[in-house]
């Protein structure tokens, strides 16, 4: 099934992803949960998460993202609950594959996401692993993700030189392909650091996670202006397909809040820029939906 995505690659034809598929599911009425924000509807609503990429697909989506996000290794071992990560990971990919029927590729969604302050996006940092103790965690999340069946790994909102890179590196260990996706925002100097992780620049990090030799990078669950912003700069240290999916609004634990949202006329504006920066993948993260990827796969397609 990955083949065909392959070969677009190759060819840096243009890719259309999906959009926010935790804060599509939370829209539809399933609740967020306060330790682990959308994870457990994959047993309690798995009907809402397989409609979420139903509707993605007719939108024009060309491949989508399982919602295995949320069920992060640390954030569950944090909580004592490591056993549910590949529970909760198989009914997430099982509902994307029923969606899929097929038609597209299903990738995995792989992230670091560890607890966060009660009605913020701030991680807690006090809490940490050492490095083999997140590298077996991450190695356990890699293959339950390749066992359910996805067709590639997605690594999402990589921001640092440490988990991000441990986690990217347990995932190619799979022998799938990778697509490494980084999350951006400013500190109060206006530099460009990991999202959450102000002790990490941009220009850091990022190059520790192209050495990993991922299939993809992509601009990710960062504000439209920042991905403009760090482009000239991700351009210079990176020579494959480059992706940016951006978010809008704000997460308030559990929820997502969908305040101020990008019109998707606005989103295919603005994303015409970033595809004339050398931009093959377009799509969204959280706080995009359905709309906004059709007028993408109309306006691109």
């Amino acid at each position: 099934m990955y083949q065909k995505l392959a070969e677009k690659l190759k060819a840096r034809q243009l890719i259309i992803l999906d959009g926010g598929t935790g804060t599509d599911i939370q829209a539809r009425g399933a609740p967020m949960n306060g330790d682990t924000w959308c994870a457990e509807v994959n047993l309690t609503h798995a009907n809402i998460v397989q409609a979420v990429h139903e509707d993605y697909i007719a939108a024009g989506a060309q491949v989508i993202t399982a919602n295995t996000f949320a069920s992060s290794v640390l954030s569950f071992n944090y909580y004592k609950r490591d056993a549910d990560v590949r529970l909760i990971d198989t009914a997430a990919v099982e509902a994307a594959k029923r969606a899929a029927q097929g038609r597209v590729p299903v990738a995995g969604s792989f992230s670091t996401m560890r607890p966060v302050h009660p009605g913020t996006d701030r991680t807690v940092l006090d809490f940490n692993w050492t490095q083999a103790e997140a590298r077996k965690l991450f190695a356990s999340k890699a293959k339950g993700l390749k066992d359910a069946g996805v067709d590639l790994i997605m690594m999402e909102m990589m921001r640092d030189t440490d988990y991000s890179v441990w986690a990217t590196e347990m995932a190619l260990e799979t022998g799938l392909p990778v697509w490494v996706g980084f999350s951006i925002e400013r500190d109060q100097q206006g530099r460009l650091t990991g999202f959450g992780r102000e002790d990490q620049l941009l220009e850091d990090f990022l190059p520790r996670l192209v050495a990993t030799g991922p299939q993809v990078l992509s601009i990710m669950h960062s504000s439209p202006n920042d991905i403009t912003h760090a482009l000239p700069f991700v351009k210079a240290h990176w020579a494959g397909p480059l992706g940016v999916y951006p978010e809008s609004g704000y997460y308030a634990a559990p929820d997502w809040n969908f305040v101020g949202i990008i019109p998707p006329d606005e989103l295919v504006d603005q994303s015409r820029q970033w595809q004339a920066q050398g931009v093959s993948l377009l799509g969204g993260c959280c706080g995009i939906g359905p709309d906004h990827i059709r007028a993408l796969s109309r306006a691109f397609q």
